[in-house]
Order: C-alpha cells, then sequence, then structure tokens
C-alpha cells in the first residue's frame, strides 16, 4: 500500500498592489478630498510650511465629507514642477522641486494612507516631458498625476499674462504613458486630473479617451463668490465626456474675498453631477 502523500498547499498567491486604504478601484468606491500646495509657495496651497500640521488639517477636512455613500481617500497634491515668471536658464519658465520635497511630501501622504498626485505646471516646456521626468514614483501604487493647462504656454507667451492652453490629444498622450505603467507593474488605478477654469484651457475635450488602469478627473477651478463658483462648474460640466469624473476646486483665500465664504461639504456634494474629487487650495 502506497505511504499516504502529505498535502502540500498551493504556493501563496503575490499579492496585487491595492491603494492606500485597500482596493484597486478609485471609483465609484471613493471620494478623493485633498490639499494641494508646494513648499515656499503660500499662495499656491496650503499643502506647504509645518507638514504635520496641515496634515492634520487635512485629515479634518477630508472627515467633513465621511458619512456618505463612499469611502474618503485623502489626496496631498504636490505642485512638483512650479511656473515661473521668469524663463530660467533653458527657457522653460517653470522650475522642477528637488526629490528630496517629493519624498518627503509621499511620506507623510503614506503615513496618512492618502493619495499621493505631482501636479504639474509646464510653462512653456510640456506636459508629457514633465510627467515622463518623474516615472520612478509613477511607477508607485499611490502616486497619480494632476494637469495645470491654465499654466501650458506656447511659444512666445509668459506665464500670468494669458490663459495657456493643452488640448484633448496631449491629456491622452499622458493618459496613454500612465497606463503603459500601470499595466506593466499591475498598479490599482491611477488618478489623472486635469484642472479647468475656463473652456478655452482645454481645447478639443471631446476627444478624450478611457485607458486601462487610469481615472480621468475634470476638476473645475471656478473663482469668486460661491454663485459664481456653481455656475462655472455647471457651465464646465456640460461638456464632460463619459469617460471622465467630476471634480471641484475650492480656494481658501480667493473664495473668502468681498465677504464670500468658503462652500460647506453639504454644499459641493449638492452639486450635480456630485464631484468625486474635491481639492481644497
Amino acid at each position: 500500500m502506497p505511504a499516504a502523500r502529505l498535502a502540500v498547499p498551493p504556493a501563496a498567491e503575490k499579492s496585487r498592489p491595492e491603494l492606500p486604504r485597500g482596493g484597486r478601484a478609485l471609483f465609484p468606491d471613493h471620494r478623493l478630498v485633498g490639499f494641494c500646495g508646494t513648499p515656499g509657495g503660500p499662495a499656491l496651497g496650503e499643502l506647504q510650511g509645518n507638514l504635520p500640521a496641515k496634515t492634520r488639517a487635512l485629515l479634518g477636512y477630508a472627515d467633513k465629507y465621511a458619512g456618505t455613500e463612499r469611502k474618503i481617500l485623502p489626496v496631498f497634491e504636490l505642485i512638483a514642477v512650479v511656473v515661473q515668471a521668469g524663463s530660467g536658464a533653458d527657457g522653460k519658465y517653470r522650475r522642477r522641486v528637488e526629490d528630496s520635497v517629493v519624498d518627503t511630501y509621499l511620506r507623510h501622504a503614506r503615513e496618512s494612507k492618502g493619495l499621493f498626485l505631482l501636479n504639474i505646471q509646464p510653462g512653456q516646456s510640456d506636459f508629457l516631458t514633465e510627467v515622463k521626468h518623474f516615472e520612478r514614483y509613477l511607477r508607485e501604487p499611490d502616486v497619480g498625476i494632476a494637469l495645470d493647462p491654465e499654466w501650458a504656454m506656447k511659444a512666445g507667451q509668459k506665464p500670468g499674462k494669458v490663459y495657456g492652453q493643452t488640448t484633448g490629444a496631449v491629456i491622452n498622450s499622458v493618459a496613454e504613458y500612465m497606463s503603459k505603467l500601470a499595466t506593466e507593474g499591475d498598479l490599482p488605478e491611477k488618478a489623472l486630473v486635469f484642472h479647468q477654469v475656463t473652456r478655452s484651457v482645454v481645447k478639443d475635450e471631446a476627444t478624450l479617451r478611457a485607458y486601462p488602469g487610469v481615472v480621468l478627473i475634470k476638476s473645475v477651478d471656478g473663482l469668486g463668490p460661491k454663485q459664481a463658483k456653481i455656475e462655472t462648474y455647471l457651465n464646465l460640466m456640460e461638456i464632460m465626456g463619459p469617460s471622465v469624473h467630476a471634480g471641484f476646486k475650492l480656494f481658501f483665500d480667493e473664495d473668502h474675498r468681498n465677504g464670500g465664504q468658503l462652500m460647506t461639504p453639504a454644499e459641493v456634494l449638492a452639486l450635480k453631477p456630485a464631484p468625486e474629487y474635491v481639492m481644497y487650495e
């Protein structure tokens, strides 16, 4: 009689990378809520200076959106390519932050189980070149991109004089590149945000398309009183394509000017469609 064979358990399946608070899909499971900023630029957002204190404030604001039908995923959005008034040595009107800065912000995001986004203000460079500069970070499961077309300048244009502009084709090229990285690394979905203040800053928006592993988010950057912000949001939502998700930005300084008030989470969530990404600057 042959000796009994020992049961050998199958090899443990290698775990797939997940988002910071579990799962691999951003939507409809989560709502993204966060702060943006960059070191030494208080006018560019709250996420600078005393990062432990700013992290606590960020998480406090994110918690105000809890209790909805979605899990809250905090977002740390570092302006990693900062537009400049001067041309600089290479004539590109932009400055990249040091890797050490990226590492510090990423560490704070991870300690909070938050998503980390690299915000790109390209000046007279181009989005894809600047995004590829951060490839080693984008191969991580918790790192995405935010594009700021208002600061994408054409040759001869100086930042701050006119609104910049990008195209659906350019955004698609970034999405395709990020999709390749996500597929190669079997990564969870990556956020690709594009901030939009007027219709003119994104040309041919109807050409935007879905790419595997990449979630497109249009963040409306309306300034001014609450009603003006809402009207800008509704106007830009009219042209949002089926593969794009809704986002909304609030401004701690600008929204308070001339007697204005920061919209409450309840007011933000009452927008139609309800934003799936909410950013405070």
